[in-house]
């Protein structure tokens, strides 16, 4: 995944779930609006925003409507009923007329310039691509859409892409054509397209290990929902030290003991700092580093950027220097 390595630009109200619909098996569309109209901030295909559930817990979603409509976000929620609690706490609470905090646009996942585009799906990974085929449906660039499901009822979304672009969407439902050929999709793509991938972790893997071979080498933007296998849980275990963090705004001096999280230290002192996924993939925690050297552990920034990036991920990275100065 991209990362703009400057502070995120957001901003955070309360706005009205307006409506709830099913739009697959356990797939939920929430669209949210001012509760007295008017526009909403500006996004582009790839944006997402937080939302802070009646809980507390705030939980990290795609935005999938149509950027054109600017009274309103959608975003669809897909239950999952091992996780960690928030898509069973918006799928099983009356949410429909009630005000959630909302923070963002986001965008971490952008369409960049590019002859054509392979877009790939899984489940509920369509839902940042699907505003990035109807945004170059409009500029008439040329696309390819691949959305593989368990069965048809959990085909996210198909019957609006399958109306946008026609034979440019292949539908994969595993139980009738087992799994999408990916890598017959990048071998029938143009070396220039860009390729973009969202879905379950064993499916971005295996786009990712395509794409480093020398057959199928190309650009590859890939959105997380969840942490990839080889590094946070891996990564955990090296180089866990105990390092002392600086709040400059804040004027605070804390610990960071090596069995703790910056995250989970800060918070401790400033608990409504933006975070959701704490295993770093969703990028809400992205904190402006001013001094020191951050131990970069997230997917959210690439390898080639880390060595002069200017944020982190304090859920997950941690420092490489006695002395770390966050931004906060």
């Amino acid at each position: 995944m991209s990362s703009d390595l400057g502070s995120p630009r957001t901003t955070t109200e309360r706005l009205l779930v307006r409506q709830a619909r099913w739009v697959a098996h356990d797939v939920v569309e929430l669209r949210l609006t001012r509760a007295t109209g008017g526009a909403l901030p500006a996004w582009e295909p790839g944006a997402h925003v937080e939302l802070t559930l009646p809980s507390g817990l705030r939980r990290a979603y795609s935005l999938c409507g149509d950027v054109a409509d600017s009274e309103a976000w959608t975003v669809a929620v897909h239950r999952v009923p091992e996780g960690r609690g928030g898509s069973q706490e918006i799928h099983e609470s009356a949410l429909v007329g009630r005000e959630l905090e909302v923070r963002g646009p986001v965008n971490r996942f952008p369409l960049v310039p590019a002859e054509g585009y392979l877009l790939l799906a899984g489940g509920i990974g369509v839902t940042p691509l699907l505003p990035m085929a109807r945004e170059l449906t409009a500029r008439g660039l040329p696309w390819r859409l691949v959305l593989g499901a368990r069965d048809r009822s959990r085909l996210v979304y198909a019957e609006e892409l399958v109306a946008l672009g026609g034979e440019q969407v292949l539908l994969v439902p595993q139980d009738e054509a087992g799994l999408p050929d990916l890598a017959a999709e990048l071998a029938a793509s143009p070396p220039a397209y860009a390729v973009y991938a969202c879905g379950p972790r064993p499916m971005l893997d295996a786009v990712t290990a395509l794409c480093r071979t020398a057959e199928s080498a190309r650009a590859l933007h890939v959105e997380r929902f969840t942490a990839a296998h080889d590094t946070v849980s891996d990564q955990l275990g090296t180089s866990d030290g105990e390092f002392e963090v600086v709040l400059s705004r804040s004027g605070l001096r804390l610990t960071v003991p090596a069995d703790r999280s910056v995250l989970d230290v800060v918070r401790e002192k400033l608990p409504d700092i933006p975070y959701s996924c704490e295993e770093g993939y969703c990028g809400s925690c992205e904190t402006a580093v001013l001094a020191g050297l951050p131990d970069h552990r997230d997917t959210v920034i690439e390898p080639p950027e880390r060595p002069t990036a200017t944020t982190m991920m304090i859920c997950v990275s941690r420092c490489d220097s006695p002395v770390l100065e966050l931004d906060l």
